[in-house]
């Protein structure tokens, strides 16, 4: 059901607002100098540990999207201990990171080996079947790259799965606490996309990544 922009013409939004939806931006994409700047022109509170948290979730950040997934998860686990055990599917993301790197390097032998440890359990779930075998076809390749699924290879993939990460650490380790209420959700795509002259679709697409 899409929003009518009409219905929130009069709706007032206060400068406190506007600097939780900047600062809500900047947190998430860990843009940690940009942030310090931000908090000391507009005096708006911040804990000094939020800093230590985004650099650390900027570190799993990049160790997912470069591919090596063994770290993030192990950062993951010492920064958000409970995450990957109540988010199987980002668990199962993460193990098919270090899987593709082990195909990508032609270690196919220890890239079977990890996914009958770590990837076959999950296929006694349905959801995980079909993925399992998208993963398994590319053993079947010598080139990999030219494969069916190369999608899976992808720096896009990666950005996927890393993106997830970020946003689920985000959500477990500051509780929102940067985002105005939910209720304001609409106020704000539309505030947004009138300073950024921005359709407000975009806008909506924008604030969900």
């Amino acid at each position: 059901m899409e929003v009518d922009p009409r219905q929130y013409e009069n709706i007032a939004i206060n400068d406190n607002d506007i600097h939780n939806i900047v600062l809500s931006y900047l947190v998430h994409n860990c843009f940690k100098d940009t942030v310090e700047s931000f908090v000391a022109c507009t005096g708006i509170k911040h804990s000094a540990d939020h800093f230590e948290d985004m650099e650390k979730r900027k570190r799993i950040f990049h160790f997912a999207l470069e591919g090596n997934a063994l770290k993030a998860i192990e950062l993951t686990e010492q920064l958000a201990p409970d995450l990957l055990d109540k988010n199987r599917n980002l668990y199962f993301d993460l193990l098919s990171l270090h899987f593709v790197e082990l195909v990508c390097s032609r270690k196919c032998t220890e890239a079977l080996e990890f996914a009958q440890i770590k990837l076959t359990p999950f296929g006694k779930e349905q959801k995980y079947v079909e993925k399992l075998e998208d993963f398994m076809a590319l053993l079947a390749y010598e080139e990999p790259e030219k494969s069916p699924v190369f999608h899976l290879l992808s720096l896009e993939y990666r950005q996927h799965v890393a993106d997830n990460l970020n946003r689920a650490i985000l959500g477990v380790y500051l509780s929102g606490s940067y985002f105005p209420s939910s209720t304001y959700t609409v106020p704000r795509n539309l505030f947004i996309s009138h300073l950024f002259h921005l359709p407000i679709n975009v806008t909506c697409w924008l604030l969900s990544q």
